[in-house]
């Protein structure tokens, strides 16, 4: 069994939703992206997500996209991410860690030297937001022949013989974009994302993760509540963008919002 996969059994086992923490690997420095992931676990992130630093996010909202541009002039490669999974992987050997980011950089590699080299790191998926399902049977192919997960993104707009063909491909989990536009846009709909998580979950026995538009612990305790697992993303990269006059800070301001979140969540607040 996968990490992802043991996680959310685990996690289901005990009554609890799995929070997810999205960061952008190399902003500000890969020593402080290292710093934060452990920072995030202790917090109460039971999977993180890392961005691949690439130039043109056409995903992500203005907040991710400048920490693109700082991981940039860091010289950040793929490379560079998947060492900081292997120095996180010596001393975690339990949190599943996904990539997250575009095909570009994956083509440049190469897939089996991409799928090789993630699972030599340690990194557990991917999420690949500009390949949709018809046109990622290699790349698939490549994850799988390393026992990578290949996470698919659903929007409020699939229609339902979509999101069967789409469950039908993923693994891991399937994350559905809570609303229509970019990272961190709009205001979160319960009620919607509700309708539309219970529609994919009445399609997949695969977990379902909800991100975009989730800021605080009152919105992840109601997401909690309708899925399997919340994503939290520009919120955090946000307060990396706070602190960056002090590096050192960022750690424990970013696990300050995780915390709440955790609370939120598992109904302590």
């Amino acid at each position: 069994m996968s990490r992802i996969a043991t996680r959310f059994t685990a996690l289901g086992d005990g009554g609890r939703k799995a929070l997810v923490t999205f960061i952008t690997a190399g902003d500000p420095s890969t020593d402080v992206t290292l710093a934060m992931m452990h920072a995030l676990v202790e917090a109460g992130a039971n999977i993180i997500e890392l961005g691949v630093p690439f130039s043109d996010p056409m995903a992500d909202g203005p907040v991710i996209q400048l920490a693109n541009e700082r991981a940039l002039a860091n010289g950040v490669t793929m490379s560079d991410v998947f060492e900081v999974v292997a120095r996180f992987r010596a001393s975690d050997e339990d949190t599943p860690v996904v990539l997250m980011g575009y095909l570009n950089p994956i083509e440049a590699k190469g897939y089996e030297r991409t799928a090789r080299q993630a699972a030599e790191a340690g990194v557990d998926g991917f999420i690949v937001v500009d390949a949709p399902p018809e046109e990622s049977q290699e790349l698939h192919a490549a994850l799988r022949a390393q026992q990578l997960d290949l996470i698919f993104l659903i929007a409020p707009n699939t229609d339902e013989a979509r999101i069967r063909m789409i469950c039908s491909q993923a693994s891991g989990f399937v994350y559905y974009v809570s609303l229509k536009g970019v990272t961190g846009a709009g205001n979160l709909d319960v009620v919607a994302v509700e309708e539309k998580v219970a529609q994919i979950k009445s399609i997949t026995d695969l977990p379902v993760g909800v991100g975009f538009g989730i800021s605080n612990g009152a919105a992840a305790a109601s997401v909690a509540e309708i899925s399997d697992a919340v994503v939290v993303g520009s919120a955090l990269i946000t307060r990396v963008a706070q602190r960056l006059s002090d590096v050192k800070a960022i750690p424990a301001h970013v696990a300050e919002l995780v915390r709440s979140m955790r609370t939120a969540m598992d109904g302590r607040g």
